[in-house]
């Protein structure tokens, strides 16, 4: 493929989803730069120059024209064209040429074929996909061009193979078909054999994106790509006809061995249903094989899971940090998992909060029965440890490229199954008493494996040595014959060496000369005259002899028969495995969720969490709640109780800058979240309601490549937010209107807030510097002010600040702001010169005491002067000249000699 600037008038380059979120087209494969090449040289009347080999190559790369093509060549996986100058550079390999093509040299660029999978998994981390052509013809019996096919064809969103896929992640392949109004979303985990579909509005399309960070998305040719701040991910074009309904259900009927989808439920989601169409399609062309092993249908229903918007995912810092970093995060601390599989099911708990209590409270049953033993739950990650990703291996045994090593695991692992059900047997809860019963596996099996995979298996199956001895009488002769190759040779070099008199003489074997008897210079005439020269090396020549070619090519045959009889016997045996593959992914779940259920155990202990009360009123009441992350990274953590409840649905939250506000909320919202998903909370006690979304508007970012401000981001979100939330929604707003004017900012933060707690009616934490909105709570029914306070200290570096991040009822009555800034670092010269100017402000904005209400009447006078002034207050000419003269005053910066100056002149002002 091209680089942009050499793709032809009127193409368009692959299309990417990422935080551009632009609504561009996506191109369609056949409008790629690569098979206008192909089809050009295959049709010039000069092709017949290339060589015969380079005709099939194109032939290959006109099928392939938007995918790197990797060519088999003895040794070596190549590249020709613009594969090569763009494979160069992304995997920085030396750009070479072969041949002419139209008078200019051909570009090449290739890698050995034993480093090809670290190549490719370089690729599929740039979002690239790779078609892998193998020669299946032998070399040395080919009467010209070796036969070659395409083996492989490696995509984001199609990877089974251990090398290519990050073992804690799912990497899902997704397909979108939308009308007017709906999208319908369908995503099959190929690792994992499982498709879910969901119809949704279309404005909810980038939610659920978010949700389940597909690797790669297919969507309808001149579909316009849903709106998305996600990852970039490569988007493919496929014609309309793939996504037919009727089609779709045929073939899911089918991939399912069902008579029809009645069951399954596909009638809530008939736009999903046409997308899981192309995604069947387009997976089982990229696999070149049926896939067994999908057998597992999901549709989710409106309302199964919390609703958690793109904003919220991010700052909750749920499994990627604001930077975007792995860790800290939540899952990162909650992740101590002994298996792969467990670390993706946890991840997917976290990331799919349910709203099903029966769900989440059968999970927290379980938790609280491990816990209660910690010997059951450290024996049960002890074993658990040894076990292989199940999951996984069952794909490929399904695709037919499990390895041999794959295939040991997976004895080992059904080995342990027995162990692992006594160990959890005496668990009475229900969940764990299922999950037992999903363990109990055909012995059959376990049986099978035992008897014909060796104990230690070699990685590769071209290395032999796979299949155990005693499973196959033909392939334990063939051994036999290459067990006698030793003793032969130690014997025949023992009696050449006593019939020439040559004590140096040796027998030896390499694999590209075969057999040989070597002998020094010094020796040549000794050499009898039977010994034919095989080879000439410089201080040596080599030999061979009738009996030991003919001992040869009884040796290297048996080898090769019996390579070829291992292959044979393997592949043999991965269809034996076929019927077995429903009850392997039922144990495959099974493991993972105890492995889940025991990490969680281990951690309440480890972090101190608690069990929480899931109660049925619209309540959130925590008593002393952490933040489980921020509390890892200081060495005080401060907690902190909160309620929320029909009486105190909106908390108007103020308080210094780093008092302790943003924690505040976000660990609300993490516990929420913990309590859906059925995990126990850092908290002393925790009582949760229904809850049906948290959403949060937290933080300040542009976004320049959508062509938004920062105001108009914060905007956006807060929309979202009052659009969306309901009575059960938890909602987080932070310091909203920061980023315009002062009355502008104050008057939409004040309107947002009444929405909220009126119309709403959401159980909602306001965080604001907006101190004109504690009075809130004189306007709103069930709204109250809470806050943050801080303290003032002298010392030798001036006035510093010591945070409390305490709450407290009632409203902040300042934000020490300047002195934050001294903290910062700001320079003590730019604190003093906004020292003096605040004191003019306040000066000029607050002469007196009383809380002026912003918001009211138009025309309705605002008390000012005198007048305005409590019952009791005094004031004077000389008293408000003392006071601007002392706003002016700066301490830190006066000598003794200007500080006494400046005393007699207060003096002389009180007229004294």
């Amino acid at each position: 493929m091209r680089s942009d600037a050499d793709r032809s008038p009127g193409t368009l380059p692959p299309a990417r989803l990422g935080d551009n979120r632009a609504r561009a087209t996506v191109a369609a494969p056949q409008a790629v730069f690569g098979n206008v090449l192909c089809e050009k040289i295959l049709n010039d009347p000069g092709s017949g120059k290339h060589t015969p080999m380079m005709q099939q190559y194109l032939r290959f790369k006109q099928e392939h024209p938007d995918r790197l093509l990797f060519y088999r060549m003895g040794d070596f996986y190549e590249l020709f064209y613009a594969d090569a100058e763009r494979a160069s550079r992304l995997l920085d390999i030396t750009l070479t040429a072969r041949g002419q093509s139209a008078g200019a040299p051909i570009p090449m660029a290739g890698v050995p074929y034993h480093a090809l999978d670290q190549h490719l998994a370089r690729l599929i981390d740039r979002g690239e996909s790779a078609v892998i052509v193998d020669q299946v013809g032998d070399p040395a019996a080919a009467k010209g061009l070796v036969e070659r096919r395409v083996t492989r064809i490696v995509t984001p969103g199609t990877l089974t193979d251990a090398g290519l896929l990050d073992a804690r992640r799912e990497a899902p392949l997704a397909a979108i078909f939308a009308d007017a109004s709906r999208t319908g979303i369908a995503w099959l985990a190929l690792a994992a054999g499982r498709i879910t579909l969901a119809d949704v509005a279309s404005a909810e399309c980038g939610a659920v994106l978010e949700r389940i960070e597909p690797a790669e998305l297919l969507v309808v040719e001149d579909a316009p790509l849903p709106a998305w701040r996600g990852r970039s991910v490569p988007a493919h074009a496929l014609p309309s006809w793939h996504f037919d309904r009727a089609n779709a259900e045929r073939q899911l009927a089918r991939q399912l061995g069902a008579r029809d989808l009645a069951a399954f439920g596909v009638d809530a989601a008939p736009l999903a249903l046409s997308a899981a169409g192309a995604l069947l399609t387009y997976a089982t062309a990229t696999q070149q094989s049926s896939l067994e092993h999908v057998r597992s249908l999901a549709v989710e229903a409106d309302g199964e899971f919390v609703t958690l918007d793109a904003a919220t995912r991010r700052n909750l810092e749920i499994t990627r940090t604001l930077a975007g970093e792995p860790e800290p995060t939540l899952l990162s601390l909650l992740d101590r998992c002994a298996t792969a599989a467990g670390s993706r099911l946890l991840r997917h708990w976290l990331t799919h909060p349910l709203r099903d209590r029966v769900q989440a409270t059968s999970r927290l049953d379980a938790i609280a029965g491990l816990r209660s033993d910690a010997a059951i739950v450290r024996t049960l990650t002890t074993a658990l440890g040894g076990c292989v990703d199940v999951e996984r291996i069952v794909a490929r045994i399904a695709l037919g490229t499990a390895r041999p090593r794959d295939l040991s695991g997976l004895r080992d692992t059904l080995a342990r199954l027995a162990r692992i059900t006594g160990i959890v047997a005496a668990c009475g809860d229900p969940l764990t008493r299922r999950l037992v019963g999903d363990l109990d596996c055909d012995p059959a099996w376990h049986a099978l494996l035992a008897a014909s995979i060796a104990e230690e298996p070699a990685t590769q199956l071209r290395d032999g040595g796979v299949i155990a001895r005693g499973y196959d009488a033909e392939l334990d002769g063939l051994r036999d014959v290459d067990a006698v190759c030793a003793q032969f040779l130690v014997e025949l070099e023992q009696r050449e060496r006593t019939r020439t008199g040559i004590a140096a003489l040796k027998v030896e074997y390499n694999r590209v000369h075969g057999f040989y008897i070597e002998v020094g210079r010094s020796h040549a005439e000794r050499v009898p005259d039977e010994y034919r020269r095989r080879q000439t090396l410089k201080n040596a020549e080599r030999y061979t002899t009738t009996e030991l070619a003919a001992f040869e090519s009884k040796a290297l045959s048996a080898q090769e028969r019996a390579l070829a009889r291992e292959k044979l016997l393997f592949d043999e045996l991965l269809g034996k495995l076929v019927p077995a593959l429903a009850a392997l992914q039922t144990a495959a779940s099974a493991l993972a969720t105890l492995d889940v259920l025991a990490t969680l155990a281990e951690r309440a202990d480890a972090l101190r969490l608690t069990r929480p009360e899931l109660i049925d009123e619209v309540t959130i009441a925590i008593d002393e709640g952490r933040h489980l992350v921020v509390e890892r990274q200081v060495e005080t953590f401060i907690a902190n109780d909160l309620v929320l409840d029909a009486s105190r649905r909106l908390l108007v939250v103020t308080g210094p800058n780093m008092g302790g506000k943003s924690t505040y909320m976000r660990q609300t919202a993490v516990i929420a979240l913990l309590a859906c998903c059925g995990m126990f909370v850092p908290a002393r006690r925790a009582r949760i309601g229904p809850i049906d979304a948290i959403l949060t508007r937290i933080g300040a970012a542009d976004d320049l490549a959508g062509g938004r401000s920062t105001f108009m981001v914060e905007m956006t979100e807060a929309a979202w937010i009052l659009n969306r939330a309901t009575s059960s929604s938890l909602v987080l707003i932070d310091e909203i209107g920061r980023g315009t004017s002062t009355f502008d900012g104050l008057a939409l933060a004040w309107a947002i807030a009444h929405r909220l707690a009126e119309h709403n009616r959401s159980l909602t934490l306001f965080a604001t510097h907006y101190f004109e909105l504690t009075a809130l709570p004189s306007e709103i029914e069930g709204c109250a002010n809470v806050h943050f306070d801080a303290v003032e200290t002298r010392g030798r570096q001036g006035p510093g600040i010591v945070f409390m991040h305490h709450v407290e009822d009632g409203p902040a009555n300042r934000s020490y702001g300047l002195q934050v800034a001294r903290l910062a670092g700001i320079p003590g010269d730019t604190l003093r010169q906004a020292q003096r100017y605040f004191a003019r402000l306040d000066k000029f904005n607050a002469r007196d005491d009383a809380q002026h209400d912003l918001f009211a009447a138009a025309g309705a006078a605002i008390p000012s002067g005198p007048d305005a002034a409590p019952a009791g207050a005094q004031t004077s000419p000389c008293g408000d000249a003392v006071a601007a003269r002392l706003a002016t005053i700066d301490p830190d910066a006066m000598s003794p000699r200007d500080a006494q100056a400046a005393l007699y002149e207060l003096k002389s002002l009180l007229g004294r």
